[in-house]
């Protein structure tokens, strides 16, 4: 009587409804989508390559019929039930079973589970058939049926999307194609049982000393359950088991309150081990017959959102097991826009990916999907903490009542899938809905505390964030936290720096700052920021089939950036700071060059704002964005392909357990117009670009920055390189200093720096250029008891002023070792090895300096000996090591 599943993964065909013809495709296997099963039999041309995505809008307008028939076993005991069980269709689904309707569909997120007892045929051949609606036109008629009650107002894309409970980033973005996928995306089984576990968790709090955990194992069973069956429950560490009971059934819930003492805590990333209990429910007769059983590794930890009065405005942190953790990480986006080919090894390897990058936190954005197992056991694995955004993105949502119902089951089945997992730290109501909120001026009193009132408003979604998610959090999640939005500041403006989390758009998009500037545009907590770049040439390449589209700016690699005006933007940024050069590897280089100085800035600049206990100014930073859902120009830090661009390593620099920074006096270099006061503004363009070279006119300032518990003596060595020469300008300055725990510790604020060209006090002598000596001012941090030694550089800018030829770069190479080690006789700038899908560096897109080496480790599709390399300024784009 044991639980049976039979996995219908095999055997299905695919048509589109109205065809005019018999024939079926082929599915290689399930779960699917119509573009995988399309591409695959040859119907349509490669979506991902050339122009082909306008090629294939057609699709998302077709109604598709999935069928399969398979032979269905008999049950072993006359009252088992038999349960279809669908754990997600994209979208609007309608199921017949043996000639029966036995389900209408019509959520992406939500799984399904439908009883066919009455129809199933053992030891027969049983037809199972699914046919997809347009979500498209489905979603497009919604809008229409529902817009006396409701105006669909959008950000991103066309309205259809809003109604329509669906990845909401499959009608394009701004970082992805309009790829309207529809099928079985998500695993299809038969299940035969007499009861069943559906699911397993705790439910408790550590205790303050972080010595016990007390709480209550919960543990559901679906089915008839005999006087002679017991639900054994129970908890094993490291093979031992460290607590086993039986439970009682009571209306098919079993509850064991436990208490754990001295519990091995499960800590994020870099703050201590990842120690995960096994946890298990066995439904057992007395015959010691194993009905069922569910099996999960769980993990105790002491979370906290800490936001409290200071300085500042109001604090916003995360307090893992009384620790106070810099969230520093990345935002995600779905990892393909065909969902079903995403494999375990892949979530895996971009987790692992993070963590090998010091990433200590995910945010996983509003308008994808609710993420796979396969990446949040990643997380619980790495220590990794996941925050997620429910499924809402860049819109006006309704509240209409079907609309409500819907949902309300999406969001109780996702909190119930991720309580119990130790890595999911937070959620978020939706992704930017607030700013929809504010640009359209739609109805908000914040005093207004009347949820029914909120439906009935211009703004009707605040009854799901304000109201529906924090009462499904308290009955389903009691100890998660919940923020309402992101960005939010509890009822002040979305762009409040003061409270709450940021979006700061104003790099890039907005006002388009320089990155040098990101001291003055930072908040509590930055959610969101990031800078485009191109990829590595060999994923730009699998992009055109067209040799002649390799260039900067061609129909194609224009067609693949759907980032609105991309152009204008990237090449501000590039003219700004760097000569341009515009071939493609030249240009490549330039922009991946600018997205990691640009993360430079921003995280160095930011996590020294981590500050101290009551202090803490700015409590975790996560890049926009992460990954790319297919080939393309974008934030991301890695593409497609998992191939790193140089921002990764900055970002991996920064963020590093103990890290230290140096930063220079910022003088803005454009001629730009700028306010003088409220009544006039001096549009002249007069800038004197000589100032930083004056004597007087600049300081400087080193930090260093820790996560550790304990404090850690160090040696600080600052040294004042010339550009032009690679000899020490100065005597350089070396200190003895204790790193402070888990805080930022000042080394060095306003330190004089001297003149770059001679007689910079008399500003009437002419500026020759010629003379202008400008020099970098490089640090180096030595641990005590340690080799570990870590490095920062601040360079004159811009970048584009300084004369970088010949630089000196010379190479010890070591295929058998699976090393390369670098040097350079003169400051070098951005030094990148050219990356492929394969290959592995522990350093990339770093700068070099005299009188020290750059180890870099080698592994997977290349050997040290292939490896292609530029920096800036160097004789060429793609220079093979000599």
């Amino acid at each position: 009587m044991a639980l049976a599943i039979q996995r219908l993964a095999h055997g299905w065909a695919v048509q589109q409804q109205g065809w005019g013809s018999d024939e079926w495709l082929p599915v290689a296997q399930v779960p699917t989508q119509i573009h995988v099963d399309l591409l695959a039999n040859k119907k349509i041309p490669d979506p991902f390559v050339d122009l082909n995505e306008r090629a294939v809008q057609w699709i998302g307008e077709k109604t598709w019929i999935y069928r399969l028939e398979f032979v269905a076993p008999f049950a072993s005991d006359s009252s088992m039930t038999s349960d279809l069980v669908f754990e997600g269709l994209d979208t609007f689904a309608t199921v017949t079973f043996n000639g029966s309707q036995v389900l209408e569909a019509d959520n992406m997120f939500t799984s399904y589970r439908v009883n066919v007892s009455q129809y199933i045929k053992p030891g027969e051949n049983n037809c199972l058939e699914i046919v997809f609606d347009s979500a498209l036109l489905r979603g497009r008629n919604l809008v229409k049926e529902h817009s006396h009650e409701h105006n669909f107002l959008v950000r991103q894309t066309e309205a259809g999307r809003v109604p329509v409970r669906k990845a909401q980033y499959n009608w394009g973005w701004d970082w992805g194609p309009i790829l309207m996928t529809a099928g079985p995306w998500k695993p299809v089984f038969l299940e035969q049982y007499v009861n069943r576990v559906t699911d397993v968790w705790t439910q408790g709090v550590v205790s303050e000393d972080l010595k016990t955990y007390t709480g209550t194992i919960f543990t559901k069973i679906y089915g008839t359950i005999s006087t002679d069956t017991k639900v054994q429950v129970s908890l094993e560490l490291d093979g031992k088991i460290v607590l086993q009971d039986n439970a009682h059934v009571n209306d098919g819930t079993a509850k064991l309150p436990f208490t754990l003492t001295d519990p091995k805590l499960w800590y994020p990333l870099n703050y201590g081990p990842q120690t995960r209990y096994r946890l298990t429910a066995r439904v057992i007769t007395s015959g010691g017959e194993e009905l069922d059983a569910l099996s999960r590794l769980t993990g105790f930890r002491r979370t906290a959102l800490i936001q409290e009065p200071d300085t500042y405005g109001k604090s916003f942190y995360f307090r893992v097991n009384n620790i106070d953790v810099f969230s520093g990480g990345s935002c995600w986006i779905p990892a393909d826009s065909y969902l079903a080919q995403i494999s375990a090894q892949r979530y895996y390897d971009w987790i692992k990916l993070m963590a090998e990058g010091n990433q200590v936190m995910i945010r996983i954005w509003g308008g994808g999907i609710y993420e796979d197992d396969a990446l949040l056991d990643a997380c619980d694995e790495l220590g990794v903490l996941v925050w997620h955004d429910f499924q809402f993105a860049c819109a006006s949502y309704p509240a209409y009542d079907s609309y409500l119902h819907n949902f309300e089951l999406e969001a109780r089945q996702q909190v119930q899938r991720m309580r119990w997992r130790p890595a999911v730290i937070a959620w978020a109501g939706n992704n930017e809905d607030y700013q929809v909120q504010e640009r359209y001026k739609l109805d908000y009193d914040f005093e207004n505390k009347d949820p029914e009132s909120w439906r009935k408003s211009t703004f009707p979604a605040r009854y799901i964030y304000e109201h529906l998610l924090p009462k499904i959090i308290l009955e389903e999640d009691p100890h998660s936290i919940y923020h309402p939005s992101s960005p939010w500041g509890g009822g002040k403006p979305t762009a409040d720096p003061t409270v709450g989390d940021i979006h700061q758009w104003n790099l890039w998009h907005g006002a388009l700052n320089k990155y040098q500037e990101v001291e003055q545009l930072g908040g509590r907590f930055v959610s969101e920021f990031g800078m485009e770049s191109y990829p590595h040439l060999a994923t730009t390449a699998r992009m055109t089939t067209k040799p002649s589209q390799l260039y900067p700016g061609s129909m194609v690699l224009d067609f693949h950036n759907k980032g609105i005006g991309h152009e204008r933007r990237m090449m501000t940024y590039v003219a700004e700071n760097f000569r341009v050069r515009t071939d493609l590897a030249s240009y490549t280089h330039l922009t991946q060059v600018v997205q990691a100085e640009a993360m430079r800035f921003s995280y160095k600049t930011w996590r020294r704002q981590w500050g101290a206990p009551g202090a803490r100014r700015c409590g975790g930073v996560l890049v926009w964005q992460l990954n790319d859902c297919w080939p393309t120009m974008s934030w991301a830090v890695v593409d497609y392909y998992l191939v790193k661009k140089p921002a990764y390593y900055a970002m991996a620099r920064a963020l590093q357990p103990i890290d230290v920074g140096v930063a220079r006096t910022y003088h803005d270099w454009t001629q730009t117009g700028y306010y003088i006061d409220e009544n006039s503004k001096l549009c002249t363009g007069q800038v004197d670009q000589t100032l930083p070279a004056r004597n007087g006119s600049s300081t400087f300032s080193v930090w260093a920055v820790s996560s550790s518990v304990n404090e850690v003596d160090a040696i600080v060595t600052i040294r004042f390189i010339s550009v032009r020469t690679g000899t020490d300008v100065q005597p350089a300055i070396e200190r003895r200093i204790t790193v402070g725990a888990n805080c930022t510790t000042d080394i060095v604020n306003d330190g004089p720096l001297a003149a770059s060209i001679q007689g910079s006090e008399d500003e009437a002598r002419p500026f020759d250029v010629d003379e202008y000596d400008p020099y970098v001012v490089h640090v180096r941090l030595t641990l005590d008891g340690s080799n570990t030694t870590i490095t920062d550089t601040a360079w004159p800018d811009p970048i584009k002023f300084l004369d970088m030829a010949d630089r000196g770069v010379s190479f010890e190479v070591s295929d058998e070792d699976g090393q390369v080690t670098v040097s350079a006789q003169r400051p070098v700038k951005a030094f990148v090895f050219e990356e492929v899908e394969g290959l592995s560096l522990s350093d990339n897109g770093f700068d070099l300096l005299p009188g020290e080496k750059k180890v870099v480790k080698v592994a997977g599709s290349l050997k040290p000996s292939q490896l292609r390399w530029t920096h800036i300024e160097a004789s060429g784009p793609s220079l093979q090591i000599e």
